[in-house]
């Protein structure tokens, strides 16, 4: 690699890393699994930079490689086995209009989705990407795009609906 092509990636990875980091932890829900997605989704990139520079959306290769990657890696069985610790990590999160408390609702609702509803929850609703392009990156159907969305859909209204307000019983007896 020359270096202006050098260059060119390094500007890429500054530019990149925090929103590769953000679909990472939303797919993962555990800090330094996305840091570890986000570099090896770098290295797999570096590899090919100059072929995928020449056919334009870097950004979304990258997303797809990482993808494809977290998908891969729920797979394997020593993950099946890997429980959370339920131990928030400290990082600096970014400024949002999102109360924080709501951010870390969807965060552990998304978590309890399994990984593929997970990878095209984040990518339909947090990276907005249409249903062919998320078919496209996890290499599955669109009706499968669309029914994973629809499960991801209505497990995430069931888990973030507010309480309901409890049942208070009156004294009064209503008339007849």
């Amino acid at each position: 690699m020359n270096a202006t092509t050098s260059e060119s990636f390094e500007d890429f990875v500054v530019a990149s890393v925090p929103r590769l980091r953000q679909v990472a932890y939303a797919c993962c829900h555990d800090w330094h699994r996305a840091d570890d997605l986000v570099q090896d989704t770098l290295e797999r990139l570096y590899v090919v930079w100059g072929r995928v520079t020449r056919h334009g959306d870097v950004f979304g290769y990258a997303r797809v490689v990482l993808v494809r990657r977290f998908i891969s890696e729920q797979r394997r069985p020593w993950r099946r086995r890997e429980h959370s610790t339920g131990r928030v990590e400290d990082h600096d999160v970014a400024a949002t209009d999102v109360d924080t408390g709501q951010r870390l609702d969807l965060l552990a609702a998304l978590a309890a989705l399994p990984p593929r509803q997970r990878a095209v929850a984040v990518l339909r609703f947090v990276e907005d990407v249409d249903v062919a392009e998320v078919a496209e990156i996890t290499g599955c159907s669109e009706g499968t795009v669309k029914s994973q969305t629809s499960h991801a859909r209505r497990a995430l209204q069931q888990r973030l609906r507010p309480p309901s307000a409890p049942f208070v019983p009156t004294d009064e007896v209503s008339p007849r």
